[in-house]
């Protein structure tokens, strides 16, 4: 006699993870989408963010920042929602998310330190395409879509993918 358990089988559960992942993925990818699309349909108004983080003052290399990144952020995320090199492109989200991030949190001691106000009340527009936004808030998103894109970087299966890598190992 066969007898119902409580426990949900791993075929259920490894179909619901597989639809979160998904999930996740377009959703990023539209994120990268619509902030990419934001800053290269207002590049002037990016490059002047650009500028306020002082990381350089190499005119020629804040112009290709503010003139490349918007166009690499949106391929980045057209490559997620059509399944195309997902891990890779996971990982090149995780590599501009993590020191933007440190960037972020740089910028916003600085305020802090000049204007002597609580952390969490730092409001600035980060060149993300938000507009103003509390720091915390950033935070908080940043640290969410950089898990997301690390959790793509190692998910075994992509579904719904064109082609979840560019290179596949040949077995012998």
């Amino acid at each position: 006699m066969i007898t119902a358990t409580a426990e949900t089988p791993p075929v259920v559960r490894h179909r619901a993870a597989n639809v979160v992942v998904v999930a996740g993925r377009w959703l990023l990818g539209a994120v990268f989408i619509y902030m990419g699309l934001n800053k290269a349909l207002h590049p002037v108004e990016f490059l002047k963010l650009v500028r306020q983080y002082n990381v350089t003052d190499h005119y020629l290399l804040l112009n290709l920042v503010a003139s490349a990144l918007p166009w690499f952020e949106i391929f980045c995320g057209l490559l997620l929602v059509l399944g195309i090199a997902v891990r890779g492109t996971a990982l090149l989200l995780v590599a501009m998310l993590v020191p933007f991030t440190i960037v972020i949190v740089q910028r916003a001691l600085g305020i802090q330190h000049a204007r002597g106000i609580p952390f969490c009340a730092i409001k600035f527009d980060c060149g993300c395409g938000a507009g103003e936004v509390l720091i915390c808030r950033k935070l908080l998103e940043n640290t969410l879509l950089i898990a997301v894109a690390a959790s793509l970087v190692f998910w075994r299966q992509h579904i719904a993918a064109v082609r979840p890598c560019l290179f596949r190992a040949h077995a012998a």
